[in-house]
């Protein structure tokens, strides 16, 4: 008898124990502490406002000739708004993320009406066209694919049926990315090591989330191998000469952080020493990036910089439990710019708010 009341105390703390795990799960991940309805409203609006704002635009496009001089509506009736077409999809993310998290922000439901009246078979179809192109098959590579990853990934994986509906009608679009990255990635013999779009370590961070949660295992096992071919050898990376004047990633910092993800925590700790070795004192230190003019719009991607920083820092954190003083490092980072968000000039406020939420949710 004494046995089996220990057996059922046992079992009872057991299923407590993963009640609180999953609660804690819940603070960190689904409602961040960083993250409270007054700031997710402001960062929301922003891409609200400027989904349906068409100009400024910038087209990216190869011109094979006049017929393809059109109106950005026209040319991509989907993702035309937010001054470019990477922006615009990672404005939907940022938009579906805070509506999963604070549904009071569309208490009206307008906002869903609108992505109802965006996101349909016809307009994704027209962007595929696009895409197929020959001129312009390489259009967004790999940056703009990465974040279409990452807003089908928070479509399938929500339990909303309007999410899950938006998700079957754009996932021809990411089958798409998924195609032209499995081609492009073995082509590619050295990576794009920039602070700008085309870094490589940082698209292939968000396209390895995306193969993982929908268990697409070829992509999956694609993105590792080309990734440790790309990167495992590397060695001395210095932030001494980081940031470019333009930067809003890190490419030593993404570099570290998709590694994560990719090595056993062992054999990254063995690796990110021989990368990274500064990181290992305790007093390391990494002061934010300043900006100097909000209104340039390269300039101001410094503030994106920070966030990104950020996000790096609290990544490597979580892997390595003895590096948990980067998560201060990166919090300074993240509380230098957050200040930084509002709609006083385009040329910030149309993408700022992504990196924002990227940054809180990886903290």
């Amino acid at each position: 008898m004494r046995s089996m009341f220990l057996f059922i105390s046992l079992l009872l703390l057991s299923c407590q124990q993963k009640t609180d795990e999953k609660q804690i799960v819940k603070d960190r991940v689904v409602v961040p502490q960083l993250l409270d309805v007054k700031l997710a409203k402001r960062i929301f609006e922003l891409p609200v406002h400027c989904l349906t704002q068409e100009y400024p635009n910038k087209l990216g496009q190869v011109l094979g000739s006049s017929k393809d001089l059109k109106s950005p509506k026209t040319l991509r009736p989907l993702f035309y708004g937010c001054f470019d077409w990477h922006s615009a999809v990672h404005g939907y993310w940022s938009i579906v993320t805070l509506m999963e998290l604070f549904p009071e922000l569309d208490s009206d439901g307008q906002v869903r009406h609108l992505l109802d009246q965006h996101i349909t078979a016809e307009n994704v179809q027209v962007e595929i066209n696009f895409f197929n192109d020959v001129n312009n098959t390489s259009f967004e590579r790999t940056y703009g694919w990465a974040w279409m990853f990452a807003l089908q990934q928070t479509l399938e994986q929500s339990d909303d049926p309007q999410y899950h509906r938006w998700a079957k009608i754009l996932r021809p679009l990411s089958d798409l990315m998924v195609e032209r990255y499995t081609v492009y990635l073995p082509k590619l013999m050295y990576p794009i090591r920039t602070g700008q779009h085309d870094n490589s370590a940082f698209s292939l961070s968000l396209a390895l989330d995306y193969a993982r949660a929908v268990e697409d295992k070829d992509f999956e096992a694609l993105l590792v191998s080309q990734s440790k071919r790309l990167f495992v050898n590397d060695v001395s990376c210095s932030l001494t000469y980081e940031p470019s004047g333009y930067d809003f990633l890190s490419p030593c910092l993404e570099e570290a952080r998709l590694l994560t993800k990719i090595l056993p925590q062992v054999e990254y700790r063995i690796w990110l020493k021989k990368f990274l070795p500064q990181l290992f004192k305790s007093d390391f230190a990494l002061m934010p990036a300043e900006v100097s003019d909000r209104t340039d719009g390269k300039l101001v991607h410094l503030d994106g910089l920070n966030f990104s920083r950020a996000s790096c820092f609290y990544d490597i954190s979580k892997v390595l439990p003895e590096l948990s003083y980067l998560e201060k490092v990166g919090e300074s980072h993240y509380q230098y710019s957050i200040g930084n968000i509002s709609n006083d000039d385009y040329m910030g406020s149309h993408w700022l708010g992504t990196f924002a939420i990227y940054a809180i949710l990886n903290r």
